[in-house]
């Protein structure tokens, strides 16, 4: 999705395979509390969720850019959800541009619960050269793209597939996504990338009484995702990798909130990034706008 960095930062397998173990140690949120990670959860049919997600992030080699995501996510199906998202990036020193859209479908082959839920992930993009949302990390994405000057003139036409895998256990939620992206309009390679996810709310028991700040409806978390490298050459040579708390509160009223501080592993990552999001349910909508 970007260019390929000139650096060469040093990520052992060693360094790898530890943060992923201390990653799943970890004590963690709910379901559809990552920023990056995907679960089986699905939009409820006849739901809409608006959203808008930020991201802050300081590049070693540029200036402070502060990336927002306009999120409209509805449920279609019970096993088909819809997402449709709005990108735009302010950069210090620059400029404020729209970036482009987003059009993601999910597909839950099997709504039952088992071990591990499979969803089948689809997305489309449109955008330009000056997207910054980080939405997720695949080939040699690194902190030398982001620290480059808007460019609208470069379009992008991009497929994005993944393999979202999750599973709820004893009130934990463990997600695996597995990430493949192609640049449709180049003669480049397929790109690859990873998202691992460990969620748990801080109480299963509900309260006897509505109220918003119930252990219940707090919940911490983390998530661990990077780069992959391409097909031409797949591994951790050249790529970036961040580990992120989450916490989030959802409120009886339909808001949510959650905020993740990332912390890069390499240095090939931003140091430092910070995620917030916002957002609100409005159920079953069709039927309220049928009714009006």
């Amino acid at each position: 999705m970007f260019s390929h960095p000139s650096s060469r930062p040093k990520l052992s397998a060693q360094l790898f395979a530890f943060t992923a173990f201390m990653l799943f140690s970890l004590s963690a949120a709910a379901q559809e509390n990552y920023f990056v990670t995907y679960s089986h959860q699905m939009e409820e049919p006849g739901d809409l969720e608006v959203a808008i997600q930020s991201l802050t992030a300081s590049p070693k080699a540029g200036n402070t850019f502060h990336a927002s995501t306009l999120e409209l996510e509805y449920g279609v199906k019970g096993w088909w959800t819809s997402e449709l998202y709005l990108d735009g990036q302010t950069t210090a020193r620059g400029s404020t541009v729209f970036t482009g859209y987003k059009l993601e479908n999910r597909f839950r082959p099997m709504m039952r619960e088992h071990w591990i839920n499979p969803v089948l992930y689809v997305e489309f993009a449109n955008v330009n050269g000056a997207d910054k949302s980080m939405r997720e990390i695949v080939g040699h994405d690194g902190n030398a793209d982001a620290g480059e000057r808007n460019d609208r003139s470069e379009k992008k036409r991009e497929i994005e597939l993944k393999l979202i895998g999750s599973s709820n256990v004893k009130g934990w939620n463990i997600s695996e996504n597995f990430i493949a992206e192609k640049n449709l309009k180049a003669l480049e390679p397929w790109e690859f990338g990873y998202a691992l996810g460990v969620s748990r709310p801080l109480s299963l028991a509900a309260s006897a009484t509505m109220c918003t700040f119930c252990k219940e409806n707090f919940s911490l978390g983390a998530e661990m995702y990077g780069g992959l490298g391409d097909h031409q050459s797949f591994g951790l040579r050249d790529t970036s990798h961040y580990i992120a708390p989450v916490a989030s509160l959802r409120t009886p009223m339909g808001m949510n909130f959650k905020l993740s501080p990332g912390f890069g592993l390499n240095d090939n990552s931003h140091g430092f990034t910070f995620r917030f999001g916002v957002s609100y349910e409005i159920e079953q909508i069709a039927s309220k706008l049928r009714r009006r």
